[in-house]
């Protein structure tokens, strides 16, 4: 029920500072994913084991960690997120804020995200209408956490900023033809306001050392 997981988010250990985390790392800060399958790709790694790549990831210099939970997809799980916390909160690893990663459209799931350890979550503005949106990203900040808002395009980035959103992550990846160019990063980045200017973070399509030079140059 509702009422019970919103008790237990707002009892559960304090979230980290995500934002924070990714402003810290200069002169780049780079977002590591704890992510068994993909629906284009299939599974990704057959002995997963999501609480070693989170060590491994914690240990060698992420700023954060984004946590697949859809099931259905992605292979994920709520669980993940538990334990890779628990993880953290024990010392056997240097604590990361960590990221829910899925199609986040009701407050039910915000308020499970918290409760299961989650300092931040990723809401699509493609997935959701303004109202929802806003009341989402609300919730989140009301339960301590932050959001990263994804954007595809200028309007949805419009949108995002007029909501409100402090963390932008830029989606490289085309949703239709599912292709990816970088050059959607350069875009987007300079539609973003020069003053109170938001967090830019770059998604997908990311694969080498110069990929990321390249969009560290965009801001």
């Amino acid at each position: 029920p509702y009422d019970q997981m919103r008790t237990r988010a707002e009892t559960a250990p304090p979230p980290r500072d995500f934002g924070a985390a990714l402003r810290a790392h200069h002169p780049i800060a780079l977002i590591a994913e704890v992510k068994k399958a993909s629906p284009s790709k299939g599974v990704l790694i057959e002995n997963f084991d999501p609480l070693a790549l989170a060590r491994t990831y914690a240990s060698n210099g992420a700023a954060a960690i984004s946590v697949l939970t859809d099931v259905r997809f992605f292979q994920g799980h709520l669980k993940y997120i538990e334990g890779i916390r628990a993880l953290f909160d024990r010392g056997a690893a240097p604590p990361l804020p960590l990221l829910r990663k899925d199609f986040m459209i009701d407050p039910y799931q915000i308020v499970e995200a918290r409760a299961y350890g989650a300092d931040a979550v990723l809401l699509i503005v493609a997935a959701l209408d303004d109202e929802t949106l806003a009341a989402l990203l609300a919730l989140a900040g009301d339960l301590g956490m932050q959001a990263l808002v994804e954007v595809h395009n200028a309007d949805e980035l419009r949108r995002a900023l007029a909501v409100g959103a402090r963390i932008i992550g830029v989606n490289n990846r085309d949703l239709h033809s599912f292709t990816t160019t970088l050059e959607t990063t350069r875009h987007l980045a300079a539609l973003l306001p020069s003053e109170n200017r938001p967090l830019l973070v770059s998604e997908s399509g990311i694969f080498t050392a110069d990929h990321v030079a390249l969009v560290r140059s965009w801001g």
